[in-house]
């Protein structure tokens, strides 16, 4: 028997991950709603989707137009499965950028995101059902110099979604953080923001690393198509894993930044266990 046709909204469906995720579900014969920024991106997703893709144009910074967009589709058909994929990433040396960066970066990559998880969070929890994804990517989960306040903001998400999925789990509703590597995608390319190489006492330390990820630009391992295929393959289960992990680099990644962390926390055991009381 097929699955049931289910009624998804997706955030930044105009390119990326997010576009991948709506064609695939469009695929699957689900219905999509997709915002997007710009008119254009409307009317190209639209022709690309057919009669059950439905664009909306959004800033998913405007918590009153997110408000008011959901209730929009919530009116001609209940939001069972929401995937939050909208957001970009910023490069820059912590020292060499600003905190307007900073505030940017977390308006749309956490406040962004959270508001429209707010805004559908209680159909769901009324109907006791339903399925909140959201792209934090592994830079949730691990660290690479340059990019301190996009993985702030991805981190931030890893925590605000494993608490979430703790208080909604007894209600029917399903939450996971979709964590991708390196995806073919503009994510590195005209989607970053840069900061300005201003201090040049970081030269020899950033700049190969900073020249290696441009160059790497368009060759990255992921395929966003099979992302894609993966992401649906969770959806009709009846236990859908809290984090999903995309791509072998991935895998990789975390495993480095977790054997870094457990030497560092078995180095140092004493004098962690030194601080409480005595009995």
């Amino acid at each position: 028997m097929a699955p049931r046709s289910k009624q998804f909204l997706i955030t930044g469906v105009s390119s990326g991950l997010g576009r991948a995720f709506a064609l695939e579900a469009l695929r699957a014969g689900h219905s999509v709603a997709g915002t997007v920024r710009a008119a254009e991106a409307a009317a190209a997703f639209e022709a690309a989707g057919g009669d059950k893709a439905a664009a909306i144009l959004l800033d998913v910074t405007d918590e009153q137009a997110i408000l008011a967009a959901i209730a929009q589709v919530e009116q001609s058909r209940p939001i069972e499965v929401l995937i939050a994929s909208a957001g970009y990433g910023h490069e820059g040396l912590f020292e060499e950028s600003t905190l307007a960066d900073l505030r940017k970066q977390f308006d749309v990559n956490v406040f962004g995101t959270v508001a429209v998880i707010h805004a559908v969070l209680p159909a769901m929890r009324q109907r006791r059902s339903g399925h909140i994804l959201a792209v934090t990517s592994i830079g949730g989960l691990t660290t690479s110099p340059g990019l301190s306040f996009y993985h702030g903001s991805k981190f931030a998400m890893e925590g605000i979604l494993e608490t979430l999925g703790k208080e909604v789990a007894s209600l029917g509703i399903h939450v996971t953080a979709i964590e991708p590597g390196p995806f073919r995608t503009d994510w590195s390319g005209r989607s970053m923001e840069h900061s300005p190489r201003t201090i040049h006492d970081y030269d020899e330390f950033y700049e190969p690393i900073r020249e290696a990820r441009a160059r790497n630009n368009g060759r990255q391992p992921g395929d966003p198509d099979k992302a894609a295929a993966a992401v649906l393959s969770i959806i009709d289960a009846d236990d859908p894993p809290r984090h999903l992990l995309l791509g072998a680099d991935a895998i990789t990644a975390l495993a480095s930044s977790r054997r870094a962390f457990d030497e560092d926390v078995a180095r140092w055991e004493s004098t962690t266990r030194s601080t409480d009381f005595s009995s």
